[in-house]
């Protein structure tokens, strides 16, 4: 029996029960019970008071109020999300402090503190529907570099560098589906302690090539280059960069990670997806003349982006509890505000790097780097 059903049925019988004499309640109380499926005090209620005036449709919402109800804040929410290339909720939730001061309209100063004290667990629930995942891989075209592997020594501890300086570098192949002739690659570091990363576009893997790229790399860096660590590939095990690294006042920290193990470099890894697989994609780059624009790209707006806007997590405990591995990160951050935070970068440096931040716009940045990119796409796909 439904309860609209029973609702029906009880306003029938009321009257009768309420005129009735003792037997005859005691005869309709029975067949209520049985009728309906009551416990006998409950229906002797029902039959005194009848229902109650208010029922569950006409309720108001237990708990507190909907802070987050506004249609905008899903909107704007949304907005940054794509034009930072989808981030998590932790992440966006550090993206928005340094984006919404320059976003595009006029935000309310409630929206705004809605904006920024949304929770990551809450932008997950809003933004639950627009979430998608991306299931690519490439080519690996390294080829072991095996003269030079007795005199540069292997490195697998880089985790506990929290010194700026210490670099990490791969390299990436634009190939397409065929590693045949030539082709540009992107030279990629990243720095261990701040996560800062640059990145430089080569044709070919020359050694002559590569040490320029390098070269260029060094110069742009904020901070001093302590280490230089790679992989086996014979682009960087080379005499050529061998003597860049080594000749000189303050020699720089060469080494190696082990052979076929690529989570020695999992810090350069993971931004050749994060950064460059994601923006540039698997395309064959083989026209000579987009190395020039592809460079321009990397040491603007690229820089800019990635070192100033997007920060990200860095691993700072992980330790083994039974069966299980626990990892703790810290809170997201970019690279820009961990070198503020470090107390091995210059003053100098900072207020440099802090004059300059004071001049740039992501929302312009990022317009900027897709008018870039889609114009290389597009002469890639001519």
């Amino acid at each position: 029996m439904s309860p609209t059903a029973k609702s029906e049925y009880l306003k029938k019988i009321m009257p009768r029960y309420r005129e009735a004499s003792k037997t005859e309640k005691n005869t309709i109380l029975n067949e209520f019970c049985t009728i309906c499926h009551y416990n006998r005090k409950y229906a002797i209620r029902l039959l005194n008071n009848g229902l109650p005036t208010n029922n569950h449709s006409n309720l108001s919402r237990r708990g507190r109020k909907k802070q987050y109800k506004h249609p905008m804040i899903i909107e704007v929410l949304t907005d940054i999300w794509i034009k930072t290339n989808l981030p998590c909720s932790k992440r966006l939730k550090a993206i928005l402090p340094l984006w919404l001061p320059f976003y595009e309209y006029e935000l309310s100063e409630e929206l705004k503190k809605a904006l920024l004290t949304v929770s990551p667990a809450t932008i997950d629930r809003l933004m639950i529907t627009m979430r998608s995942k991306y299931f690519k891989q490439g080519l690996a075209t390294t080829k072991p570099g095996s003269i030079l592997k007795k005199h540069i020594p292997i490195k697998t501890d880089q985790w506990d560098e929290t010194r700026p300086g210490f670099l990490e570098a791969d390299t990436l192949a634009h190939c397409g589906s065929s590693v045949a002739g030539m082709f540009i690659y992107s030279i990629n570091c990243v720095d261990i302690a701040t996560s800062w990363t640059e990145s430089r576009a080569v044709w070919g893997k020359g050694e002559k090539g590569v040490l320029n790229a390098i070269e260029n790399i060094e110069n742009h860096l904020p901070f001093p280059l302590k280490g230089f660590d790679c992989d086996n590939g014979s682009e960087f095990l080379n005499w050529h960069l061998v003597k860049h690294m080594t000749n000189r006042k303050k020699p720089v920290q060469f080494t190696r990670s082990r052979a076929y193990k690529k989570n020695d470099n999992a810090h350069v890894e993971e931004k050749n997806w994060s950064q460059i697989r994601q923006y540039l994609g698997y395309q064959r780059f083989e026209k000579e003349h987009l190395v020039e624009k592809l460079n321009n790209l990397y040491i603007n707006e690229w820089n800019d982006y990635f070192n100033f806007f997007m920060p990200s997590v860095k691993l700072v405990d992980k330790y083994r509890e039974g069966s299980k591995i626990i990892k703790k990160y810290d809170k997201p951050k970019t690279p820009f505000q961990r070198i503020l935070e470090s107390e091995n970068v210059s003053n100098k440096t900072k207020k440099r790097l802090q004059h300059y931040f004071q001049n740039l716009n992501p929302f312009d940045i990022q317009k900027r780097m897709t008018t870039k990119i889609k114009t290389i796409i597009h002469e890639v796909n001519q």
